[in-house]
């Protein structure tokens, strides 16, 4: 297997995680949260996060434990922006309590991600912040 190919491999399986946890949403909320996430990448392909998540095996239908992130947040590998970046997306399911001025500890990038997906929560998915990143 050569590095491209075990990089398309892993956009692939990335990819299906991401549908999976867009699928398994039951709520508006769960649904913004899991859109954020798919949009911003990173996060989710961390191996500890989509085992969390219940995404490891990648079942047909995914029940995905949104609550198995809130205790793990320090302990998934992440960066200091990443964390704040899931603590906000897990705040729009209803589970931890980041404040929204955690948002000054994002870049551009992902702060585009999360006023998408404040904007779709309050059902307003017609904002535009430039191109979709």
């Amino acid at each position: 297997m050569t590095l491209t190919s075990a990089k398309s491999s892993e956009a692939a399986l990335l990819e299906l995680r991401g549908a999976r946890l867009i699928e398994s949403a039951t709520t508006d909320r769960e649904l913004a949260a899991a859109e954020a996430l798919v949009d911003e990448e990173t996060i989710l392909s961390h191996r500890s996060v989509y085992g969390a998540l219940g995404l490891q095996d990648l079942p047909s239908e995914a029940t995905v434990r949104w609550e198995g992130l809130m205790g793990r947040v320090y302990t998934l590998g992440l960066d200091r922006e990443e964390r704040v970046f899931l603590g906000l997306t897990l705040s729009m399911v209803g589970i931890g309590n980041t404040p929204l001025s955690a948002v000054s500890d994002l870049g551009e990038r992902r702060l585009a991600i999360i006023l998408r997906a404040i904007a779709r929560l309050a059902g307003n998915d017609t904002l535009t912040l430039g191109p979709r990143i």
